[in-house]
């Protein structure tokens, strides 16, 4: 089945850069493109005319191109903006996968357009794509107590209790970033936005 749009697509895993971020509930989204990278055997690759990783391959007989910034959070739009330059893009060619703390933890949503919602690196975007359109994969990373400051608990690496929900939820959003790819958004969101049991 070819990819709906046009024959070329760009998904943006968010995230800040560095070992250190890594495994932090901030990097959700870059975690879950890097995890689809490794399945398809794409190598990312240093692109500093976007300032970001990039990788790029062949699936559904389009052109795919991974994206990962690596500009702090809150510069992130810089590198999408600068990607779909370079590919001479549209918005709605255009997937961003990033966490949400507003979502329990495992749970996802697709998104067509909206507001930032408090993310910092979704603001970027809106900021340097001059839009709020654009598809967007919502990895639910929770935050059962209300305690504390928001920033410390998205930079804060996953629990050990929280590994096993972590995998399965990157594993389900490689399935759905391929589904966004094969079948578009209204399929994607008819499939993966019900609530887990």
């Amino acid at each position: 089945m070819r990819a709906q749009g046009t024959d070329a697509k760009m998904i943006v895993g968010l995230g800040n850069p560095g070992s250190q971020y890594r495994l932090t509930r901030h990097n959700a989204g870059a975690r879950a493109v890097e995890a689809l990278a490794r399945k398809h055997g794409w190598r990312l690759k240093n692109s500093r005319f976007t300032r970001s990783l990039w990788a790029a391959g062949d699936l559904f007989e389009a052109k795919i191109y991974l994206v990962l910034p690596q500009t702090y959070m809150n510069l992130s739009g810089e590198a999408v903006a600068a990607g779909l330059r370079k590919k001479r893009l549209k918005t709605r060619d255009l997937l961003v996968v990033c966490d949400d703390v507003a979502l329990p933890l495992g749970e996802m949503r697709f998104k067509v357009r909206g507001s930032a919602g408090g993310h910092n690196g979704l603001k970027s975007v809106i900021e340097h794509i001059k839009t709020d359109e654009f598809n967007r994969l919502r990895l639910g990373v929770g935050r059962e107590a209300q305690e504390g400051d928001l920033a410390d608990y998205v930079l804060a690496k996953f629990t050990v209790r929280e590994g096993p929900a972590v995998e399965e939820m990157t594993a389900a959003a490689v399935r759905a970033m391929e589904m966004w790819l094969e079948a578009g958004i209204d399929r994607s969101m008819n499939l993966f936005n019900a609530k887990k049991k």
